[in-house]
């Protein structure tokens, strides 16, 4: 059968999976998760040459050493894998939760029940640990998946998409529940975005380029962000120690997430105090600076910043630097110049703390913390399938209930409406 065909074959299956795995029970999905766990433990050798596989490929085609690094399936990798599906399969199930019930003036109740999403397509890059978070996610939270990953990870994939499906028989639930697509045909991927009939909500975890595409093509709800152009302002009733610390934790922890800051925005009235020890410090460890005019005038050193550099997300160990006169000024140049995925203010007023709460339209903003710590495992949501920058159903990281959406509920004893 051609491309169409076989996404559309998928597309039924999982349609029809959902509504079994929507009423599964706790018990039933978790012992699908640990057994998933077990099988892939006990699968280490055929993932070991899977993987091989696609590492050697990866090398013939080019790929370059930080993609392989993010293809490789080290023992250690698998470790976290097993782990990941055990730890999920500790966490609190969503579904069936009921939440705001209520007696109105008629006598009936009114609450909100948490659902599943119904069928979720989750497209992605490299990464083949990210076939397992998806399935476990999307598992838990009563959902059917369809599973896209990149062409250079199909061999790892497929062994793992095996791992998946033993235990989700062993648990008495329908294999296609998860299904991993088994064709590297790009046309895949537009036919997943693009059958809003079998599938419910897409989820890109990607590069800008994958996301933009999807975002721009998809006939289906999608769950993303584009970049993590995220900031931190260091208000002038800072404390120094603090604003050092956490300045230098939010660029240099890791410099390839989307929770690194790419801009920090220093308060005028502190700068003399914080900026000289600051950039010392990012010096000695590579990262390259630049500046606005102001900066520069301080750390005569830096290079000069553009527009574009305020737009940009980096990825690497460069970071831009503006002085400005206040927190207001400091807003709304995040408002503007960010996207909307996380910012932080460094103050010791609280005050202006909640102003700064309140005004930046990020979906996570924070208060004398590292922008490092957005991300689901830090806010003890277990895990996550991504981070959304969107407005409407998730926002920020996207972890169980993010793959749930509420219905009503009402509880009556005969009541009639008067």
């Amino acid at each position: 059968m051609n491309v169409e065909q076989y996404m559309t074959e998928l597309g039924q299956s999982a349609r029809d999976a959902a509504r079994l795995v929507a009423r599964a029970d706790t018990r039933q999905k978790n012992k699908a998760l640990l057994a998933m766990a077990d099988a892939l433990n006990a699968s280490r050798d055929a993932l070991a040459t899977a993987n091989a596989q696609d590492l050697a490929a990866g090398r013939a085609n080019g790929l370059d050493a930080a993609m392989l690094d993010r293809l490789e399936l080290t023992p250690a990798r698998i470790d976290g894998m097993i782990e990941g599906l055990r730890q999920v399969a500790t966490l609190p199930d969503p579904v069936g939760a009921i939440s705001d019930l209520k007696y109105l003036p008629s006598g009936i109740q009114v609450g909100k029940m948490r659902v599943p999403l119904g069928v979720i397509g989750i497209i992605y890059e490299s990464r083949p640990n990210v076939t397992v978070e998806a399935a476990s996610l999307c598992l838990k939270s009563g959902n059917a998946t369809i599973l896209r990953g990149g062409s250079e990870a199909i061999q790892s994939n497929q062994a793992i998409a095996s791992c998946i499906r033993q235990g989700l028989e062993k648990a008495g639930l329908p294999a296609t529940a998860v299904q991993v697509v088994e064709t590297t045909d790009r046309a895949a991927v537009g036919a997943l975005i693009t059958m809003p009939e079998y599938v419910d909500v897409i989820v890109p975890r990607g590069g800008k380029g994958l996301i933009e595409r999807i975002s721009k093509e998809a006939r289906v709800p999608v769950i993303k962000h584009l970049d993590g152009i995220c900031h931190v302002y260091i208000d002038d009733q800072a404390d120094k120690g603090k604003a050092i610390n956490v300045a230098l934790n939010a660029k240099t922890h890791r410099y390839g997430t989307c929770n690194t800051m790419e801009t920090l925005l220093v308060n005028s009235g502190i700068a003399k105090e914080v900026l000289p020890e600051l950039a010392e410090r990012y010096q000695a460890v590579g990262v390259e600076l630049r500046g606005c005019e102001r900066t520069k005038a301080l750390l005569p050193f830096v290079k000069a910043a553009t527009e574009e550099d305020w737009h940009t997300e980096y990825l690497a160990p460069i970071l831009s630097i503006k002085l400005v006169d206040d927190m207001q000024q400091a807003i709304r140049h995040i408002n503007h110049y960010g996207s909307h995925h996380t910012d932080s203010i460094i103050t010791e007023n609280y005050t202006r703390a909640r102003v700064f709460l309140r005004e930046v339209d990020s979906s996570s903003v924070m208060v004398n913390a590292s922008t490092r710590f957005a991300d689901g495992f830090e806010y003890g949501l277990g895990a996550e399938i991504g981070i959304s920058t969107d407005k409407i159903h998730a926002r920020g990281p996207v972890g169980l209930h993010g793959l749930t959406s509420e219905k009503y509920i009402v509880l009556g004893d005969g009541h009639i409406r008067q």
